[in-house]
């Protein structure tokens, strides 16, 4: 596996390749830290780079880096649902839940969505809580806030219109 460093307009993310398929990428929130890159630059890592910066700029609204995440069976399950949330929507835990065919499952879909390796790319981002609460994500609420608000989603109490830290 190699590692990259992604530069974008809001800091620098760190991927991880299998090949030419995006294994998982971190936020350049400090989680980043003691990570080196593995190689200086590749062709998939340069594509990466170019769709974060459109999606970033809004004018991507899907990715087409090839995905290949490591988990359970039951969170690939879970980021595979992810992927069909539409651009600019949000779904509930529950929904989710019911989608993956565990209408009790709210929580251990939560547990699948914070352990996604592949944020952005697999819009973890886009599941809310019932009741219109923003719920968790690995990154922290004010990148979630600022993705949603990106997409166009969001209520005014979420805030965050550019990334924590950036002003």
């Amino acid at each position: 596996m190699a590692w990259t460093y992604v530069s974008t307009i809001w800091g620098t993310f760190v991927a991880q390749w299998e090949g030419a398929s995006l294994a998982r990428l971190l936020f350049p929130n400090g989680h980043t830290e003691g990570w080196a890159p593995t190689q200086a630059k590749a062709e998939p890592s340069e594509v990466l780079k170019l769709q974060l910066a459109e999606y970033f700029k809004g004018s991507r609204k899907a990715f087409t880096v090839p995905l290949c995440p490591r988990g359970s069976s039951f969170q690939l399950q879970v980021w595979e649902e992810l992927l069909r949330v539409p651009f600019a929507h949000t779904i509930t835990y529950g929904a989710l839940a019911r989608r993956v065919g565990r209408p009790t499952g709210a929580r251990a879909v939560g547990g699948a969505v914070g352990a996604n390796p592949i944020p952005i790319l697999i819009p973890c981002h886009r599941v809310v809580r019932t009741g219109g609460g923003l719920g968790g994500f690995g990154a922290g609420a004010d990148w979630k806030s600022y993705l949603l608000r990106l997409e166009g989603v969001g209520g005014d109490s979420w805030g965050g219109d550019s990334p924590p830290g950036v002003t």
